[in-house]
């Protein structure tokens, strides 16, 4: 699976070592050095995949991670070499897909762009299959989401929950049926990680998203997405 992907690494060694692994494994790649060439590049020629690492000159990747996700749902894998859980969900506030510690192993950096790109770019089907809840639609295959026919921009772990939920209406799933779906490479994740993209989802499909009214909180138990008015329940819950 060729891909163009966008290296943002101050290291230049490491970047070469980066850059040679994804080379030998059939992808297009270009290199920068800073926050502002990383930016400039990804937005003349938006990446298939942009490989961003935290401490950037001149801008830092959680900054470019904003900035993208304003615009667009280019997948982003986060190079940081902070390691505490509220650094890391703080990468994954601001839009990162994956993130990955230093020091890393190349061969693992290439299995995680190989397993964003597949969730990415799934082949479209004859037959396609949409999933609805109220004014949510949810096109699994094209991975796209509509709210009230506004496209939804969805990080894929963002865009598994959303699927998972909607698959199901008004069923609520507790926060550790939710696990699986914002964990890769049997990488420990905790419940505040569920949290945080439910979070990041209610900005993006709820009209005010202290107030939910689609994906809602069932407390004590976990989350469910609501049909809606004429939807299956056809009730909204607090």
């Amino acid at each position: 699976m060729s891909a163009y992907v966008l290296v943002a690494e101050d290291d230049e060694k490491q970047a070469e070592l980066i850059r040679r692994y994804l080379v030998h494994d059939g992808h297009t790649v270009t290199v920068v050095h800073d926050g502002p060439t990383a930016l400039g590049e990804a937005t003349r020629r938006p990446p298939d995949l942009l490989i961003l690492d935290w401490m950037l000159p001149g801008l830092d990747g959680l900054e470019i991670c904003r900035r993208i996700r304003a615009t667009g749902d280019t997948p982003v894998l986060m190079l940081t070499a902070r390691s505490t859980e509220d650094e890391l969900l703080l990468g994954l506030d601001v839009g990162a897909d994956d993130y990955m510690t230093k020091p890393f192993r190349p061969r693992e950096l290439v299995a995680r762009v190989r397993t964003l790109l597949r969730r990415t770019r799934q082949p479209r089907r004859e037959e396609e299959r949409l999933l609805s809840a109220g004014p949510l639609t949810v096109a699994p295959d094209r991975h796209e989401a509509t709210v009230h026919g506004r496209p939804v921009h969805c990080t894929p772990a963002e865009f598994r929950l959303l699927s998972t939920l909607a698959a199901a209406p008004e069923r609520v799933f507790t926060r550790t049926q939710l696990l699986h779906c914002v964990t890769d490479h049997g990488r420990a994740v905790t419940e505040r990680t569920v949290d945080m993209h439910i979070a990041n989802l209610r900005k993006k499909i709820e009209s005010s998203p202290r107030r939910p009214e689609l994906l809602l909180t069932v407390h004590g138990v976990g989350y469910k997405l609501s049909g809606g008015p004429g939807g299956p329940g056809g009730r909204r819950g607090l």
